[in-house]
């Protein structure tokens, strides 16, 4: 899978959400990128073996990522166009700080 198709599953997976599509939905779509197959080496090295893995998945996460973030900055920067008054950086302040006070 390319990254543009792995993005596009991240940008997907968000509108569905707002679209109120099941989440069991959602994690199926998101769970086509992990790979189902691994190329492991020849070893009796865990820690090698364990290293090609996580190679292998460094990809696809981190295009997943970049699709979320991509999709966030998009919808950040419409919003910050529009006027409500309070920033998108306001907003995520206020977030933080509401997780910070559950987690205490």
């Amino acid at each position: 899978m390319t990254e543009s198709e792995i993005q596009l599953k991240a940008i997907a997976a968000l509108t569905a959400l707002r679209g109120g599509v099941a989440q069991d939905y959602v994690s199926d779509l998101l769970g086509e990128i992990i790979p189902t197959q691994f190329l492991v080496p020849d070893t009796d090295d865990a820690v090698e073996v364990g290293a090609a893995i996580l190679e292998q998945l460094t990809h696809p996460v981190s295009a997943l990522v970049r699709g979320f973030i991509l999709a966030f900055e998009t919808v950040a920067d419409a919003y910050d166009q529009t006027e409500f008054g309070t920033s998108t950086e306001e907003l995520l302040q206020a977030l933080a700080l509401a997780i910070a006070s559950d987690s205490e």
